[in-house]
């Protein structure tokens, strides 16, 4: 019995094995090469065209995308097929105001693969010709365009954002000119900026916010800290001279407020928190890293920064001093030096103790100002030159000190609590301040 069950096991086996032998001969024909597949895919071209937009029609936006990359032909057919209005109405998606994290998302991923479909089948068209291709299929929606839509979580230029940076991902410098002029055309860009930025700060809130909104979700945010965004950031200032470059430069990253609108008057009037100025100080930055671009310099941008700290009046010194901290060692120095070669002694000891007073705050390193004062007094030549600045300086921290203690005196009972408290931080900030000092000269 043993041996017979043995013999079957093996026929068995034999017959399994000359049966999948038999069946998988067939799968070695289906083997085609490069060419032939090439040849297959420019076939389409035969098929009717309701037929091959039947086939289209049951793809996503992502797989037509990578299909208009397979030939020519196919190209071409998408092109046709996307720019019908039945796919028009059904694909573009107007509706930009919804109420879920998860629409948001599903939304903004849906204009990105749109970004991709239309860079991927308008690859053999100039680029002027790709442009007005693409952007005829946007122009009349509203919450694209300035100053269309009122409604507070639209996310339209969000959307917008993500569509041109896919769209754009890898292109050259020229052709990225040729966008931007092509945007200013179709959204009257450059004018809109004129007018916010001729008008007396704060005026124009709306179209301020406005500009803001359109030129930071579209042109700058989706590029955060890459050389892209300063390009366009670049573009944006370029047109302008320096005054209007530090107004329109304000309108793009200085503090909003939450209602909204753009904190001008606060910064005159008192100091704002130091999470208010971090766009505008990383902005900055930004542009300290294109100064290869034709026309800048670092004087042109100690320049802007000049006329910035005095729009719409000048700052409140502490808002100067947070400002200037976040910009870093080398553009805090290069401020504070450039007056003091001017002769403004009393301007820079004010804002050296409250850039003291900021690091206290903030919990920097007081070296980091001991260091700064440091260097400050090798800009003057002479002993008696270096003496008259640390003079200054030590005035100042009595004349700031008896200010905070006249606030505590006199202020009222909402203000005594908090006006002591920056008291007690700015002995604090001295003390340690000259102690590092001292220690550094004697070690």
């Amino acid at each position: 019995m043993v041996r017979k069950a043995s013999r079957n096991v093996r026929r068995y086996t034999l017959m399994y094995k000359s049966e999948r032998h038999t069946k998988s001969a067939p799968l070695a024909r289906t083997i085609r090469t490069r060419s032939q597949g090439v040849s297959s895919a420019s076939s389409l071209h035969t098929l009717p065209p309701e037929v091959f937009n039947l086939i289209l029609d049951q793809l996503s936006v992502l797989e037509i995308s990578v299909f208009s990359m397979v030939s020519k032909e196919t190209s071409q057919f998408i092109l046709d097929y996307i720019s019908t209005m039945t796919w028009k109405n059904k694909m573009i998606s107007q509706r930009f105001h919804h109420s879920t994290y998860l629409e948001q998302k599903s939304t903004i991923g849906h204009y990105r693969n749109l970004g991709l479909l239309f860079k991927r089948c308008t690859l053999l068209l100039p680029t002027k010709e790709r442009l007005k291709f693409i952007f005829n299929k946007f122009s009349k929606i509203p919450c694209f365009m300035l100053e269309q839509c009122q409604i507070l979580n639209c996310i339209g230029f969000s959307s917008c954002g993500v569509f041109l940076k896919a769209l754009i991902a890898g292109w050259d410098e020229l052709e990225c000119h040729r966008v931007f002029n092509f945007l200013c055309d179709r959204t009257n860009l450059l004018k809109k900026a004129e007018a916010v930025i001729s008008a007396k700060p704060g005026m124009r809130s709306y179209q301020e916010v406005q500009l803001r909104l359109f030129c930071r979700e579209v042109l700058l945010d989706p590029w955060l800290k890459q050389p892209e965004c300063q390009f366009w950031l670049t573009q944006l200032l370029r047109p302008w001279p320096l005054v209007s470059q530090a107004h329109l430069l304000f309108i793009l990253y200085g503090p909003q407020l939450p209602e909204g609108t753009l904190g001008w008057q606060d910064l005159v009037e008192t100091g704002l928190p130091h999470t208010t100025m971090w766009d505008l100080a990383q902005a900055i930055l930004l542009l300290l890293g294109k100064l290869e671009v034709k026309g800048w310099s670092n004087d042109s941008i100690l320049a802007i920064l000049e006329e910035l700290i005095v729009i719409p009046q000048p700052w409140h010194v502490e808002n100067v001093a947070r400002l200037l901290v976040l910009c870093g060692s080398s553009l805090c120095y290069a401020v504070l030096a450039s007056k003091a070669l001017n002769g403004r002694l009393q301007e820079i000891s004010r804002l050296i103790v409250y850039i003291i007073l900021e690091c206290e705050k903030e919990g920097y390193h007081m070296s980091w100002a001991v260091k700064l004062v440091q260097k400050l007094c090798n800009v003057f030549t002479t002993t008696p030159e270096r003496f008259y600045f640390i003079q200054q300086l030590e005035n100042m921290f009595i004349e700031v000190t008896r200010d905070f203690l006249e606030f505590y005196v006199t202020g009222n009972n909402l203000g005594d609590r908090e006006n002591f408290q920056i008291l007690c931080i700015l002995l604090e900030s001295s003390a340690r301040f000259h102690t590092k000092f001292l220690h550094m000269l004697l070690t």
